[in-house]
């Protein structure tokens, strides 16, 4: 599937690992491939407020994955979301219900920084299986649409056909299949 990735598209890939390993995070999820896109510019031709974006993400992460549908779920139930947050966030520290940490990052990171050596740079970390089927959309979504290739454009549309925190903070910002497509065919 990689060698119809266009460069750029490929580029979107390596930088979700990136972001991922910047997190330490122990796998690479679908707002991993977000901030990718925005990173690259992919978003620029939308017109949006790329920190608001992330800004939202890191807002979201914090309700540990929970998206604004499960959120309203739990409120018809009688749970409010926001004061449970609260409340671990009082015991266990602020961002406790974002992605747990790698596993590899225990003690031998530990020492490894007390005697002044960096951790390795490459480290394999895995796709999410949100992430996996977002690609495998992207595939999918070019194939439709007959295009050659698959290009950011392709990995845009299919996050924002992924239900969850990716497609409504995009949608928060105005970012729409509609308005892509439109990108895409300009």
């Amino acid at each position: 599937m990689f060698e119809r990735f266009t460069s750029d598209a490929r580029d979107a890939v390596t930088g979700a690992v990136a972001r991922a390993r910047e997190a330490d995070a122990a796998s690479v999820t679908e707002e991993h491939l977000l901030l990718s896109l925005l990173d690259l510019g992919a978003l620029d031709a939308l017109d949006v407020n790329g920190p608001a974006i992330t800004a939202d993400l890191a807002a979201a992460g914090r309700r540990g994955g929970m998206s604004r549908a499960d959120e309203e779920a739990l409120a018809g139930l009688g749970i409010d979301l926001s004061e449970i947050v609260s409340r671990i966030e009082e015991t266990h520290g602020e961002g406790a219900l974002t992605a747990p940490a790698s596993r590899r990052r225990g003690l031998g990171a530990s020492l490894r920084t007390a005697l002044g050596r960096p951790e390795p740079v490459r480290r394999h970390v895995p796709l999410t299986q949100g992430a996996k089927k977002a690609l495998e959309q992207s595939l999918r979504i070019a194939l439709g649409r007959k295009d050659g290739h698959i290009g950011t454009p392709h990995l845009l549309l299919a996050l924002l056909t992924r239900p969850g925190t990716v497609s409504e903070v995009l949608a928060d910002h105005g970012v729409t299949y509609a308005r892509v497509e439109a990108v895409l065919a300009a």
